[in-house]
């Protein structure tokens, strides 16, 4: 439940019950100050004489009440942006208790260091009533400095001229933001399993933009409840994190939002965990319509179990909430908030997923195999799905740089045709939430008529990333297509012995092995079938349509007797043919 803040030693239940009230008011998007609001903080701020500063969102709620001394408060850090350039999207307004309302050096200080959209100081006289006010906003032309109002009356505040000077700040930044060189931010990784598991943290944080500057491993049996790493070495942890001037720590194991609400209060940085790192990459790299609905959906259900001690960090921007109804709590309406674009989300995709599934039942319609690229991340998926169909997928030597699944028509070595299909990697530790929210894009592995679980042959790890492709895999129920490893790579280990036995030493780079690939995959497609050649008479021509849809037809002619075709099917389709009427021409098989 939303609750005061601050120095409330002393305060009667019955101000505090009145003070945490001011949550339930929602402003106007225009107005800077309701007279209302104004009031009623003065009066409060004199009958205590301690200071009481509001937090109020760019969207007019309420984000926090402070009470303080009577000559300061203690002001935390809150925003609702995650870019340190830009505004916190909240203006800051507190009062003087008998004083006036000009603005301080700490309060200065206090906009500069948090920036706030406005910082607004108001004066209070003995008998509660608002006297003098002053704003001040941030300069983006001259960075660290303000631009302040003049001393005015408080009852004469230009509400819309001060949100105006917002929305101009915050234009002005925005404008200058493609200008500024991006900062790296330095990240801490934290893990509890193995180094080659922290190495790939790594990687991920480098794919991500953050310059890895302290690994910490700590072997556990398993992960603290409160603390991940426990107690003690957190607060170990927080010494060494101030000691290299790290901005954010970025955990291998997934945290529960006690964890990360714990471990935030001990390091005093950003904290977050392997799921929220991949999210974030996942976030980045979305293209298609369907990828950024996919993302949005893992992203909400990811978030919809960690709202506890987020207060105002899932708005409206961030993550679809809005304002509070009558009688609801900030955590019930971010509930019901990420319910309810949950539920539109899935709405979209299965719209999506419908026209995936008519073009999917067109191709069985066409007879067209489907032959699919699967494997760990990084691999060589796309360079190999280039390779051979002659495309330019996006191929970049990084983590996920491919999210949306490719398809182009591709031609076997004895002519006949295949779908092929490059998905996306996968990676150990993949995110619940987003196999759940990918998966009709991950069924193309699960529908195809061969697999071809493409390997890094120079990969050190190559055992254990082929065993997490291969659990995964068997999670989305993609058991019954026959497989072929393709050990990629191999301009890279040519002197290597055969890690991999039975596996097709390929290197989608420089094309080598390509044509023994595709034969491979040629041979398990006819793998149980049988090339024949059936007359179909005139008077039975609607049969032709079944056959293309039960077999790969060859070659098609029309004679008089009837309509000659050559198709290659399994011995149960054969036999159906035949009953059906189509006469088997032996001599010709």
């Amino acid at each position: 439940m939303p609750e005061v803040h601050g120095n409330i030693e002393g305060i009667r239940k019955s101000v505090l019950d009145e003070l945490t009230s001011l949550y339930d008011v929602q402003l106007d998007p225009d107005v800077f100050l309701p007279q209302e609001l104004l009031n009623g903080l003065c009066g409060y701020s004199a009958s205590m004489n301690r200071e009481i500063a509001v937090y109020i969102t760019r969207y007019g709620e309420i984000a926090d009440v402070f009470i303080g001394r009577s000559d300061s408060i203690d002001l935390p850090d809150l925003r609702l942006r995650r870019s340190e350039r830009r505004l916190s999207m909240i203006r800051c307004i507190h009062t003087h208790p008998n004083g006036y309302g000009e603005l301080s050096d700490v309060d200065i200080s206090a906009l500069l260091s948090m920036r706030f959209d406005a910082m607004c100081a108001v004066g209070v006289s003995r008998d509660g009533r608002p006297t003098s006010t002053q704003c001040a906003f941030l300069d983006p032309q001259h960075e660290g400095q303000v631009r302040r109002t003049e001393l005015i009356n408080a009852r004469r505040m230009p509400q819309a001229e001060w949100m105006g000077l917002i929305e101009e700040t915050d234009a002005a930044y925005l404008a200058e933001a493609p200008k500024l060189q991006k900062e790296t931010e330095r990240a801490v990784l934290v893990g509890i399993e193995s180094e080659e598991s922290l190495a790939e943290l790594e990687e991920l944080a480098k794919t991500a933009g953050a310059e890895t500057i302290l690994r910490v491993l700590q072997k556990r049996p398993k992960p603290d409840t409160a603390f991940c790493i426990g107690r003690g070495k957190a607060e170990e942890l927080s010494l060494r994190v101030q000691a290299v001037q790290a901005d954010l720590v970025i955990f291998d194991e997934e945290l529960s939002g006690v964890m990360q609400k714990n471990l935030e209060e001990v390091l005093r940085v950003k904290v977050i965990d392997r799921t929220a790192l991949i999210l974030d990459i996942f976030a980045a790299r979305a293209n298609t319509r369907e990828g950024k609905l996919q993302v949005e959906m893992a992203q909400l259900a990811y978030r919809s179990q960690r709202l506890l001690g987020q207060g105002l960090v899932l708005s409206r921007l961030a993550g679809g909430i809005g304002t509070r109804g009558p009688g609801e709590s900030k955590l019930e309406v971010n509930r019901r908030r990420i319910r309810e674009r949950l539920t539109d989300l899935r709405r979209e995709l299965e719209v999506i997923e419908k026209q995936r599934g008519l073009r999917r039942q067109s191709r069985e319609k066409n007879g067209v195999p489907v032959v699919a690229l699967v494997g760990y991340t990084n691999a060589g998926k796309s360079t190999l799905f280039n390779r051979l169909t002659g495309s330019s997928v996006y191929v970049m030597d990084q983590l996920f740089a491919t999210l949306d699944s490719v398809s182009r028509p591709v031609t076997l070595p004895h002519g006949s045709k295949v779908l092929l299909v490059d998905t996306v990697g996968f990676i150990r530790k993949l995110p619940h939430d987003l196999v759940s929210a990918f998966r009709a894009t991950l069924e193309e592995a699960k529908l195809a008529d061969v697999l071809v679980l493409v390997c890094d042959g120079a990969d050190r790890e190559l055992e254990s990333r082929h065993a997490t492709v291969e659990e995964v895999l068997d999670s989305l129920g993609a058991t019954e297509a026959p497989r072929i490893v393709a050990l990629n790579k191999c301009d890279l280990f040519e002197d290597i012995p055969d890690r991999m036995p039975g596996a097709v030493r390929i290197s989608a780079a420089d094309g080598t092995n390509l044509d023994e690939l595709l034969e491979c995959i040629e041979q398990q497609l006819d793998a149980g079938t049988e090339e024949v050649t059936l007359l179909v008479e005139f008077s039975n021509y609607g049969l032709i349509n079944r056959l293309h849809s039960m077999g790969s037809v060859l070659k098609q002619d029309y004679a008089e007797d009837g309509v000659r075709i050559t198709l290659r099917m399994d011995k149960q389709n054969v036999n159906f043919a035949c009953r059906e009427g189509a006469k088997l021409l032996d001599g010709e098989r």
